[in-house]
């Protein structure tokens, strides 16, 4: 058993649906085997727990681990390609990138450098898009094993339109997944996503068989891209005979709670509805979209629809690892847009990058908040001594405008110690 004190901030209760911020300070929250099993005031934990060790976390504010619901492997040697709205992003930047993941050995130090970095950044779990080559996910689950993160992963497939080095076909793609399913699905942390790139990479057969693939392999998740760009939905409605973006992975039986789409900035509401009454859930990546060019998230409109949303950091068109900074850009683009927008609070904001994460993924049970039960996967932000950041806090008047803050002025190098199952990572 450990005691951990501190300042903890969560949000059990959604700030979309009227729940508040929990703030505890000075509070013990006692782990054991990676468990929570109380929480309280330090003096009373202490006081039923007199010899356990404490760690003291004290002078800083913890924070459940961030939960990251769509980033890219094979990226992250990518970030900075400014100036390109995105199909031509993905020739000129990501693409390139793509197909230098048929060589293992590159893939492995990607692999580690991913990871690592995620980690870095306070993210404990993720679901990550992977690769377009069976060794280079081998090598994105063997290095999330090594740090310990909770991953969901699969390999990339697409028939179509793409570099042809980056093609498989119908029956490659349906062996090499079940057999990384095999390998890795439920082995440690990890679980298995199936992940065609977009429909407008994918044929209707190769979709059929991603749906194959995941009745298969029970507890799986589904994920790709949706509605991002006009010119990619003009592209998709025109190989898909006129029909929507949502109903080309619908068709499939690949649109349901186990589904978790990424970017949906320009949705119809039929497809907002559809999405709702399946249970799907959408990754907004503010900072992808801003760099991009491809238009302001309607927040207001998924939530009055019921749709699930939570925050991906995407990585390469994105600006990095930081699911701070994608609170940040994700309470920019909802002020950019007025009447139309939703105003965002730090505790929606926190909600967007842990609990709702956690729903998305399937993880709720096991975390996205610090609560008795879950496991502890947390993190502590403790900024420097006279950064901006450590002099805004300190002149904050409650823990819930100090977490403003935090979202306003942090960044990686603030978070300066993470835990998964109660485990201290060491990356």
């Amino acid at each position: 058993m450990t005691i951990f004190r501190g300042t903890f901030l969560d949000t059990p209760d959604n700030p979309f649906t009227g729940g508040d911020l929990r703030v505890d300070t000075d509070a013990g929250v006692l782990v054991t085997d990676g468990t929570i099993v109380a929480r309280g005031t330090f003096a009373d934990v202490r006081r039923a727990h007199p010899a356990e060790p404490v760690v003291d976390l004290t002078g800083g504010l913890v924070l459940p681990g961030f939960v990251d619901t769509h980033v890219h492997f094979p990226q992250i040697r990518a970030v900075g390609g400014l100036g390109l709205p995105l199909l031509e992003w993905l020739d000129k930047y990501a693409l390139p990138e793509e197909a230098r993941m048929a060589d293992a050995s590159y893939a492995a130090g990607v692999a580690s450098e991913f990871v690592r970095g995620l980690a870095a950044a306070g993210t404990t779990s993720a679901l990550v898009f992977g690769a377009h080559y069976a060794d280079a996910v081998d090598a994105l689950f063997t290095a999330s094993s090594e740090v310990g993160l909770r991953v969901t992963s699969g390999l990339v497939v697409s028939d179509r339109l793409l570099r042809p080095e980056l093609h498989t076909t119908p029956d490659r793609a349906y062996r090499e997944s079940l057999a990384l399913a095999e390998r890795w699905h439920g082995v440690g942390r990890n679980r298995y996503a199936v992940t065609p790139r977009f429909s407008l990479s994918c044929t209707d057969e190769l979709l059929a068989v991603c749906h194959d693939v995941l009745e298969e392999v029970p507890g799986a998740l589904f994920t790709s891209h949706l509605n991002e760009n006009e010119a990619e939905i003009a592209a998709v409605s025109e190989l898909f005979g006129g029909c929507d973006y949502v109903t080309t992975y619908d068709r499939h039986g690949l649109v349901d709670r186990r589904s978790v789409l990424a970017h949906n900035v320009h949705p119809t509401d039929v497809e907002l509805k559809l999405l709702a009454n399946a249970g799907a859930s959408v990754a907004h990546c503010p900072t992808s979209n801003a760099a991009l060019g491809s238009g302001l998230f309607p927040l207001t409109r998924h939530l009055q629809h019921g749709v699930r949303v939570a925050l991906g950091s995407d990585v390469g068109a994105g600006t990095g690892f930081s699911l701070l900074k994608e609170g940040l850009q994700a309470y920019f683009a909802q002020q950019l847009q007025a009447e139309d927008g939703h105003p965002l609070s730090a505790a929606h904001l926190l909600h967007l990058v842990t609990t709702a994460g956690a729903d998305a993924l399937g993880l709720s049970s096991e975390v996205g908040d610090l609560s008795v039960g879950k496991r502890f996967d947390a993190q502590l932000l403790r900024p420097a001594e006279g950064s901006p950041l450590a002099v805004s806090i300190a002149h904050a008047d409650d823990p819930e405008e100090a977490l403003a803050r935090t979202f306003t002025l942090g960044t990686p190098a603030d978070v300066r110690a993470v835990w998964i199952n109660g485990d201290l990572l060491h990356t």
